[in-house]
């Protein structure tokens, strides 16, 4: 019996757990800072946050709006049936990795026509997302759209494309930078996990 890892299991998990601990250095701290600035006075001011994403991204999408409702906030996902209506001094947050996702983009253009402020986490600042937000984080990550820069980047992490597939790599720095803005919010609202826990749902299906 091999007891050993597969070899591209292996591989993989090298190459993307390599690219999240390499994109820290190409994340600009002041595009960071000026989020989690903006997310400790939206806490204060109890104004609506609204997360944005589609397919995969999506789902990390889903996973920060569910550690901001245990931090306390008033977080809600688009799509779902009790989400309410933004406004001014909400905000929401649009996750593409290509910044072209159109349901994406066509939620944050609707969100600055109704006056809420809108936060692009995207791999391209240039992009039709990127250009309707009030602030862009960008991550670093191969994403479906296939770019020049984007191959340079990826030669240059010595990654290979089967190895991470479509974004793969946006979508897995993606929640592990919101899981770190989660930490920094903790720190700054003086919450601790038990707060956390105590905000979690309580009622299980067995």
């Amino acid at each position: 019996m091999n007891l050993d890892f597969p070899p591209y299991f292996m591989m993989a998990y090298n190459e993307v757990s390599r690219f999240i601990e390499e994109a820290i250095k190409v994340i600009r701290p002041d595009q960071v800072n000026e989020f989690i600035d903006e997310l400790e006075k939206l806490y204060h001011r109890g104004n609506k946050v609204l997360v944005v994403g589609a397919g995969r991204s999506g789902l990390v999408a889903r996973g920060f709006a569910m550690r901001l409702m245990h931090l306390g906030y008033k977080s809600y996902v688009l799509g779902e049936t009790i989400t309410p209506s933004v406004g001014s001094g909400d905000l929401v947050v649009a996750i593409s990795g290509s910044g072209t996702t159109s349901i994406v983009v066509a939620a944050a253009d609707a969100a600055k026509r109704m006056m809420a402020k809108v936060v692009a986490i995207t791999s391209y600042p240039d992009s039709p997302l990127a250009k309707i937000a009030d602030m862009v984080l960008v991550i670093p990550g191969r994403t479906k759209v296939s770019r020049i820069d984007d191959y340079f980047a990826r030669q240059i992490l010595g990654l290979h494309e089967p190895l991470a597939p479509l974004g793969t790599l946006f979508e897995d720095t993606t929640i592990v930078f919101l899981d770190a803005v989660i930490a920094e919010l903790m720190h700054r609202l003086n919450k601790t996990e038990e707060d956390l826990r105590n905000m979690h749902a309580n009622i299980e299906v067995p």
